[in-house]
């Protein structure tokens, strides 16, 4: 599933965050704390994704916003890592599909993809999304497995199983693969 138009319209729109910021991702709250040994760096921590920043100032320039999306990243992949290779599992068994691995990867410009070889590539930003439209990516990579474009038989066998194919697309095209 490919979103490049999407992306290019948000490229510049890139996400500031600040000390009121208020970020979740599925498991996870972004936190500032104050760093009391002069150091900045990232927790990850069971439910929060912990900035420790020295100069609240410094919060604004752009290595720190760097350092905090690569904080979320992580914390995004740690998720991503426990939930998407089950997920996928889970699916597949519910409506018959066979694949052989699961790889769960930061990509630019794709939620997923799937190889000749039926090997399911998810992107980590899928945890962004809500939870019915993380299925549909599932689902449309694992109906690659039998039908390897997007023919009209590709859409019958989507639609045969989502009961909205077009529309849960549609509902897709809203959000983009690019860091917030």
């Amino acid at each position: 599933v490919n979103s490049k138009a999407k992306i290019s319209k948000t490229e510049n729109t890139q996400k500031i965050f600040d000390l009121n910021t208020e970020f979740h991702t599925k498991e996870r709250t972004l936190e500032f704390v104050r760093s009391l040994n002069g150091q900045e760096k990232i927790k990850i921590t069971r439910h929060s994704i912990i900035v420790q920043y020295t100069d609240p100032e410094e919060i604004y320039d752009e290595e720190m916003q760097s350092f905090i999306r690569k904080g979320i990243t992580e914390a995004l992949r740690i998720e991503a890592k426990g939930y998407l290779p089950k997920r996928t599992a889970l699916l597949a068994h519910k409506f018959g599909f066979k694949f052989n691995q699961v790889s769960v990867r930061n990509a630019k410009t794709r939620w997923g993809s799937c190889s000749g070889k039926n090997n399911l590539s998810l992107n980590i930003q899928l945890m962004r999304l809500p939870y019915h439209l993380i299925d549909y990516v599932i689902l449309h990579e694992l109906c690659h497995t039998i039908e390897k474009n997007h023919g009209q038989k590709f859409w019958a066998l989507l639609q045969s199983i989502t009961g909205n194919a077009k529309g849960l697309d549609k509902e897709l095209n809203n959000y983009s693969p690019e860091i917030f």
